[in-house]
């Protein structure tokens, strides 16, 4: 296992420095400039400039940010392989994500206190996910075409068809007109108070969890009927072994190998969700901070959020890849 974990290790590396190319283009041609928006600012503060003005206004504004030069220069920039203004490299190579255009702050200060609240909602929603979706998906595997198992499908189909945003928006308005109830919108430290953190996550971790059961829970349905079909269950079930050992001990565990695939196909859909949960109950996370400086256009931040979450499901696969071991031992690495 250690030489692939190696060689994947070392994959990452030239994955990454094509993330960071596709995220820096991407970011530089998308529509509307940061610019334009600094000079109706500046524009309206003067209560009205002569064009001449404001044309020395955007050159001005261009060179500070940096905007005045080629894409590849810029790119080279932000890697720190090629000198700023000063002579000095800094950059993603550096540890250095840039500063945001708008109040200067370095965009590392930016997400440090933002990423526990993603994170935190991640991991619970990805908990609530497979709590939902194994039992239910394995049960209606077992006892297929009887009413439970229309039931759980039914169940399934129903939490995809429904959009968590729909639901978040219900959640946010109809208990606050019926009972008086809203959800806290003020973070609640985990050490200061465990019970109200928790609290305060599980509404929207609970609507993202259920929505994203509803494809696990049809996916380990289908895995574990396939698996049921195979014939050394049926060996199993001829030597009359009890139900509950070819289950659990022959049939479970071989479903779990696509489950934990799964899982790391289901980080990226997790940190999208969280941009729509975060900003309808107001969690101060990184999705928040995404949509703000997307509409910003501050180019900095959106460039190193993006990063860090292309980081993040590039981890992800790598642990998913690596957990095939623990679920079954008799899976050999070279």
């Amino acid at each position: 296992m250690r030489a692939y974990a190696t060689r994947r290790l070392l994959l990452i590396i030239p994955t990454l420095f094509i993330v960071t190319f596709v995220i820096f283009l991407l970011i530089r041609v998308m529509p509307g400039n940061v610019v334009d928006a600094m000079v109706a600012r500046l524009y309206q503060q003067a209560g009205g400039s002569s064009t001449t003005t404001m044309e020395i206004q955007r050159a001005r504004l261009e060179e500070d940010l940096g905007l005045n030069v080629s894409i590849p220069i810029a790119y080279g920039r932000w890697l720190g392989v090629t000198p700023q203004k000063e002579g000095n490299f800094s950059g993603v190579f550096q540890g250095n994500l840039g500063t945001s255009f708008w109040d200067k702050k370095p965009v590392i200060e930016k997400i440090k206190p933002r990423w526990p609240v993603t994170l935190e909602l991640g991991l619970m929603s990805l908990i609530l996910t497979y709590l939902v979706a194994i039992p239910i998906g394995v049960f209606s595997a077992v006892r297929q075409n009887t009413w439970g198992d229309y039931l759980g499908r039914s169940f399934a189909v129903g939490w995809l068809a429904i959009p968590n945003f729909w639901i978040a928006t219900l959640v946010m308005i109809f208990p606050a007109i019926w009972w008086g109830w809203s959800p806290s919108i003020f973070v609640i430290p985990f050490t200061e108070d465990p019970i109200g953190n928790l609290g305060m996550f599980i509404v929207p971790a609970f609507i993202m969890g259920f929505t994203a059961s509803g494809r696990s829970m049809r996916d380990t349905r289908t895995w574990m009927l396939e698996i049921l079909r195979q014939d050394y269950i049926r060996t199993a079930w001829a030597k009359g072994l009890k139900e509950r050992t070819v289950l659990i001990r022959h049939a479970f565990r071989n479903m779990l190998i696509p489950v934990v695939t799964e899982m790391g196909f289901q980080l990226p859909v997790l940190i999208g969700g969280a941009v729509i949960m975060e900003n309808i109950f107001c969690l101060p996370g990184l999705g928040q901070l995404s949509l703000i400086s997307l509409m910003q256009r501050d180019y900095p931040v959106v460039s190193g959020l993006l990063l860090i979450g292309s980081i993040a499901v590039v981890f992800g696969n790598l642990l998913a890849d690596l957990g095939y071991g623990l679920v079954d031992p008799r899976i050999r690495y070279r």
